[in-house]
């Protein structure tokens, strides 16, 4: 799994540019924040994640705080719980809906996430799930398991025990169902993100 978490305004930019690149979009257009509105959550997300680990200053804590109640009023109105800092970059939200995640967990690059999904502790472990996993509509992640890279994730499974590399599970106790991974599912290869990009990052 690939280092997480945004350090500096390269690595911000890298991220937007890669949850951009998973969404099939090129770049951002401000009209994506009407039209799009997964999209723009993502975004504030990412902004809010490098305010949180970059900006200590006074004006940067104060933004942070703005951008905070952001992120919780459109998390209320998409259904979304996901805290800052857990996805690496290349997230695919695929559209609004219950998602809730915990805060623990932690989830490599290229995730693509369906609705009704649960990223979930169980007596205070929570998931670590690798890179390029696909998680199916309704499904849960719980406990202290780890998910290997590019598995798949079916619909409504319940995932208690961890996960091979590039398989599916399904079921009620989630077993493995099928030796091909989200390349599979998803019908073709995960997107990669592009290569990190310098500069500064652009406003939400």
């Amino acid at each position: 799994m690939s280092e997480r978490g945004i350090r500096s305004k390269a690595d911000l930019r890298h991220y937007q540019e890669a949850d951009l690149w998973a969404h099939g979009l090129p770049r951002w257009r401000p009209w994506l924040r009407i039209s799009n509105r997964v999209v723009y959550f993502q975004r504030v997300l990412r902004i809010a994640e490098y305010y949180e680990n970059c900006r200590h200053d006074p004006l940067g804590r104060f933004y942070m705080l703005v951008l905070r109640v952001r992120l919780r009023t459109m998390g209320e109105r998409l259904g979304f719980e996901i805290p800052r800092g857990v996805f690496g970059p290349g997230l695919s939200i695929a559209h609004h809906g219950s998602v809730t995640v915990n805060g623990e967990a932690v989830v490599g690059s290229n995730c693509r996430i369906d609705a009704q999904t649960t990223i979930g502790d169980v007596r205070g472990g929570a998931p670590t799930i690798g890179d390029n996993v696909y998680i199916g509509s309704g499904a849960r992640v719980l406990g202290a398991v780890t998910v290997g890279d590019e598995a798949a994730i079916g619909a409504n499974a319940v995932v208690v025990d961890d996960v091979p590399s590039g398989v599916t599970v399904g079921g009620v106790p989630a077993r493995v169902i099928s030796q091909k991974g989200s390349r599979a599912v998803l019908g073709s290869p995960p997107l990669a993100p592009p290569p990190a990009a310098s500069g500064a990052p652009a406003s939400a």
